[in-house]
C-alpha cells in the first residue's frame, strides 16, 4: 500500500493520481517491466549529495545520473551519489528502493530530467515496492517544482 504520508500530500494538494499495483521489485527497470510501463515514463528517484547536501534526482528508469551536468546546473563544486546510511532516516516509512520523488515531504530539493515531460503521465514510487503512482507530468512539475534538466543543457555540458 502506498505510503500514507505520500497519499495525504497528493490529496492535500488536489493532485489527481491513480495507483498501479505490481509484483514487488526493487530496480526501476524491473518495476517498469512488472507494471507494464514504458521505461521512458517510469521515473526513478536517486538521492545525491551536492556539496555535501542531500537532494533528489528524478530521471527515466533507463538513465543514469550525469553528475557532471548535475554539478554544473546546481552550481555545486561536488555532486555524488549518497549512501543509504546518509538518507535512510528521512524515508523511514518507505520501503528500501521505493523512494517517492516529492522533495517537499523530505525537505530536499529536486532535480528532474525534462524528457519525463514528453510522456502524458509519469509513474513514480509510492513508498511501497509493489505500487506505483501515475500522475500527469504537469501535475508533478507543478507540485514538486523541480529544477528541470533539459536536453539542450545535456548536450552543452557533455
Amino acid at each position: 500500500m502506498a505510503d500514507q504520508k505520500v497519499v495525504d500530500y497528493l490529496e492535500q494538494h488536489h493532485v489527481s493520481y491513480s495507483s498501479c499495483k505490481h509484483e514487488p521489485a526493487f530496480t526501476a527497470q524491473e518495476i517498469a517491466e512488472k507494471a507494464h510501463i514504458s521505461g521512458r515514463s517510469m521515473a526513478k528517484t536517486v538521492v545525491v549529495k551536492l556539496d555535501g547536501r542531500l537532494a533528489l534526482c528524478i530521471l527515466p528508469a533507463a538513465e543514469r545520473v550525469n553528475f557532471s551536468q548535475l554539478r554544473h546546473i546546481a552550481g555545486s563544486h561536488t555532486a555524488e551519489l549518497a549512501s543509504e546510511d546518509e538518507f535512510i532516516d528521512r524515508f523511514k516509512h518507505c520501503e528500501p528502493g521505493s523512494l517517492p520523488p516529492f522533495g517537499e515531504l523530505f525537505n530536499l530539493p529536486v532535480y528532474a530530467v525534462g524528457s519525463l515531460g514528453s510522456q502524458p503521465s509519469v509513474a513514480v514510487s509510492s513508498g511501497d515496492s509493489s505500487e506505483l503512482l501515475l500522475l500527469a507530468w504537469q501535475d508533478f512539475e507543478g507540485l514538486v517544482k523541480p529544477v528541470v534538466l533539459m536536453e539542450q543543457q545535456k548536450s552543452a555540458i557533455a
